[in-house]
């Protein structure tokens, strides 16, 4: 007589290679996650950093080209808005500005004497490390 053997279900290794496989993509998920989470991090504190930078920005498109030189190596932490109010808010952030006279035929050289042409350079920092930085020129008209 022989012997029915009848095979319903999954054996041990089969339930077991299962059970690593689903282990593996829940941990690829989980990874996937966390960097996403990382990456937006960094995306928000680059959109804050712009959005400061363009606050000096504003703000010294107002000021006559004579006091401009005020801002030179200041840093506003908190940093500052247009109005020159301080944005407790974003007390991780700073404010870094540089104000430089530069050559009127190469605006790439900075030169000692006054010139009409001035190079004013923001860098936000966030915790004391830079998060972006941008500069401009300013003529006297």
């Amino acid at each position: 007589m022989k012997r029915k053997h009848k095979t319903n279900g999954f054996t041990l290794i089969e339930a077991l290679f299962a059970a690593m496989l689903i282990g593996l993509v829940v941990a690829a998920i989980a990874v996937s996650s966390g960097a996403a989470t990382m990456a937006n991090g960094v995306s928000i504190d680059l959109s804050t950093a712009e959005f400061l930078i363009e606050e000096i920005r504003e703000q010294t498109a107002s000021v006559d080209f004579d006091n401009i030189l005020a801002y030179h190596n200041n840093t506003y932490n908190p940093p500052i808005d247009i109005s020159g109010a301080s944005m407790a808010e974003f007390s991780a952030f700073s404010q870094q500005v540089t104000v430089e006279y530069v050559n009127p035929s190469n605006l790439e050289n900075v030169v000692t004497g006054p010139t009409d042409f001035v190079r004013i350079t923001v860098t936000i920092t966030k915790n004391n490390s830079p998060i972006s930085s941008a500069s401009w020129i300013r003529a006297q008209l």
